[in-house]
């Protein structure tokens, strides 16, 4: 599976523009971890159970991280993904859908190193998973815990690809669990 992470935390150069900020308690905001089960009554989960899976299993009590926010696109453009970047095979990449996903830690992580640090090691234990037709981008954002308290977060953007829509939907629901199990069972963030 492919896998990269970055820090999108400042101010974009060009335009100015500062980079997006995770709002953890935005107004549809949803408290999973009073009752992960509550997943699969999201709109975004009802035609994709596997993202409820990964949402329960995320906001369980076991888990280091806690999710504020996610959205799911059902069909991507040709435009909005590369084939390269998720080691699509020629002719594989006819359809593609993702989703992102705000991850907040338990534990706050006691310095932006310690985030790029743990990213990485998500993404190298992504990389050695082997799956064709998908990727996972770690994106380290500034994240409002309350409106007055702000620390480090996550953007997880899990994109895949195939021939048909089903293909494409069947390596989605894949990616998506092996991201949440390698994150559960790996994660240095408590």
């Amino acid at each position: 599976m492919e896998a990269d992470w970055e820090f999108e935390v400042g101010a974009d150069a060009a335009t100015g523009l500062a980079a997006p900020v995770i709002e953890a308690h935005w107004p549809g905001f949803v408290d999973l971890r009073l009752a992960p089960e509550n997943a699969w009554d999201l709109p975004e989960t009802i035609q994709f159970p596997a993202l409820g899976e990964a949402l329960a299993k995320l906001n369980s009590a076991d888990s280091a991280v806690w999710t504020s926010k996610c959205d799911i696109w059902e069909h991507l453009e040709p435009d909005e993904f590369d084939p390269d970047e998720l080691d699509a095979p020629p002719g594989c990449a006819a359809h593609a859908m993702g989703c992102y996903i705000d991850l907040l830690p338990k534990k706050n992580w006691p310095s932006p190193d310690m985030a790029a640090t743990d990213c990485k090691r998500v993404c190298s234990l992504l990389r050695a998973v082997p799956l064709r037709c998908c990727r996972a981008d770690l994106v380290i954002r500034r994240a409002f815990i309350t409106p007055e308290l702000m620390e480090l977060g996550v953007t997880v953007y899990i994109t895949s690809c195939g021939e048909s829509l089903a293909e494409a939907s069947g390596t989605f629901q894949t990616a998506l669990t092996v991201f949440t199990d390698v994150l559960c069972a790996h994660s240095t963030l408590e």
